[in-house]
């Protein structure tokens, strides 16, 4: 009976964290200027979320549709090619042991724990010719998402037993056809959560865009928050329109892979 009630309180509090900062936004993404400017959570006493969001949908020469256009090939390139390079780093550091395994595996944990460096990587990227080129910000992307990409697929295939391989490789199967036509079905479910937690994680990012890709032009969704937001004058209504639409399509996306990754974190976990 008590573990019901703790569960219960857990809930509620859960809710509560994240369903009132939710309603605050789209009460204000619903009111006028004047009463989105009052720091109060209240109820709109002008309800117009039509013009407000065809106002943000206008702003700057319809810079939001075109930042959704952005975030969106940046999105998909970058988890597509984060996918396939980590489960196949994944895939030969479990299955081939060598005296490099250690370093790699230091290599792998250091991209997690030493924090980026902008000023260095800008050089790299200026020195590649990528800098401030969507080619350029989806590499940065790759590699600062690829380690964790990495530990997830390698505790999934640490389940897989060694005798499919076996069994492949007697029946004149290849490496990369080994790889691609026996195992990489096999990882669906880690690759489902890996696709929707970098898929957020990319679509949500700020401080990468901002820093290699600049440009009115070369905006992500993140960046259109400054559109309404300045030193002088702030369209709080309009600014909260603006996150509600750039919240609405990761929040989807969990709604409905919301199983999926659950067990690709835990299938791993629970059978390695």
């Amino acid at each position: 009976m008590r573990r019901h009630v703790y569960g219960g309180i857990a809930i509620l509090v859960s809710g509560v964290v994240f369903l009132v900062p939710f309603l605050f936004i789209v009460l204000n993404a619903v009111k006028d200027r004047q009463d989105a400017a009052l720091p109060a959570f209240s109820w709109p006493k002008h309800f117009q979320p039509w013009r407000n969001l065809v106002d943000v949908i206008e702003a700057r020469d319809y810079m939001l549709v075109i930042a959704f256009i952005n975030s969106t090939v940046l999105t998909v390139l970058s988890v597509l090619a984060m996918v396939v390079l980590a489960a196949m780093v994944a895939f030969v550091l479990q299955r081939r042991r060598s005296r490099w395994n250690r370093l790699i595996d230091l290599l792998v944990l250091s991209g997690l724990i030493i924090p980026p460096a902008v000023v260095p990587t800008i050089w790299v990227l200026q020195g590649l010719g990528l800098f401030k080129t969507m080619a350029g910000l989806i590499l940065v992307e790759i590699a600062f998402g690829l380690s964790f990409s990495i530990l997830l697929f390698r505790a999934f295939i640490a389940t897989i037993p060694r005798e499919l391989d076996e069994a492949a490789t007697i029946d004149g199967a290849g490496p990369l056809r080994l790889f691609f036509r026996v195992v990489l079905p096999l990882l669906r479910p880690v690759a489902i959560t890996t696709v929707v937690v970098q898929s957020v994680a990319v679509f949500n990012d700020f401080t990468n865009p901002l820093y290699f890709l600049p440009g009115d032009q070369n905006a992500t969704v993140q960046l259109t928050l400054y559109n309404f937001n300045s030193q002088y004058t702030s369209q709080y209504n309009l600014l909260f329109m603006n996150i509600l639409l750039i919240t609405v399509p990761p929040l989807i996306m969990f709604m409905f892979f919301n199983r999926q990754i659950v067990a690709g974190m835990t299938s791993g976990a629970v059978k390695g």
